[in-house]
């Protein structure tokens, strides 16, 4: 028995066995503390080693370490030596569970239904069963190879291949594939509000025609002119106020007709 238990101890699994039977029976205090600390520090190589499943989640190494350093403190205080079942495990389940949680419900780029995260899960899962065949989701065969192996349904696996592109997202700066050195954001088209004026510049041409010579002179110096009325009003050889009055008329009768109903009159 001794031989068998020195050949599955490793480098990150040491004795502690008398450690945490001392530990069971200290009461709270700061002795108990300081073999709890030592204890915790023991196994910390463990809970590295566990937190190396995941680094293929997208999170940080450091941060998946100190998950797991979280989940160890969680297996060292529940452990009970008492139910005669080495501590690592209990431990190791105790540690995935901990990153598990932690991935789950950090670690995707955009938030969605734990559902959805499941069934990515499967599905890569199932990808991996299958190799390169399962690789390919233009292909309409492999949905129902993939929802043979992993038991969901087409509809199920469709929806784990979606949730697939919302864990990591690209940034807009770095170039998408075949794009050179073209960032992300200037291959994006963007929505020109222009676009929503071009109905009421349209409508305004025939009203505008339509003005005396002198207002749609002051219109056109004090919009696209970008001349003050105090300007204008020297060119006309009038004041500033009445150019002011001859804008505020011009303006509302303009509204005013671009509003009025189709078939009415001005």
């Amino acid at each position: 028995m001794a031989a068998t238990t020195h050949r599955r101890r490793t480098r990150d699994a040491p004795d502690t066995a008398e450690a945490f039977a001392r530990l069971a029976a200290l009461p709270a205090g700061p002795e108990r503390d300081r073999l709890r600390q030592e204890v915790t520090l023991a196994w910390l190589p463990l809970a590295e080693r566990v937190s190396l499943r995941f680094r293929s989640s997208g999170e940080s190494p450091a941060d998946l370490r100190q998950v797991a350093a979280l989940g160890l403190v969680n297996a060292v205080d529940r452990y009970d030596p008492g139910l005669g079942h080495a501590f690592e495990t209990f431990a190791v389940p105790t540690i995935m569970g901990e990153l598990r949680r932690h991935i789950r419900d950090h670690a995707w780029a955009v938030h969605i239904p734990r559902r959805d995260q499941e069934l990515r899960t499967a599905v890569r899962c199932a990808q991996a069963l299958l190799g390169p065949r399962g690789r390919d989701p233009a292909d309409p065969r492999h949905l129902a190879e993939l929802a043979a192996v992993s038991g969901l349904s087409e509809d199920e696996v469709r929806r784990g291949l979606a949730a697939e592109g919302v864990h990591r997202t690209v940034s807009l700066d770095q170039p998408p594939p075949g794009a050179g050195e073209l960032p992300l954001a200037e291959t994006l088209g963007r929505t020109d509000g222009a676009l929503e004026l071009v109905v009421d510049r349209q409508s305004l041409k025939p009203l505008l025609s339509a003005l005396p010579e002198r207002e749609r002179y002051v219109l056109y110096w004090r919009f696209f002119g970008n001349l003050t009325q105090k300007q204008i009003g020297a060119r006309l050889g009038v004041s500033q106020m009445q150019i002011s009055r001859i804008l505020s008329r011009t303006c509302a009768r303009l509204r005013r007709e671009l509003l009025a109903p189709a078939g009415s009159p001005g």
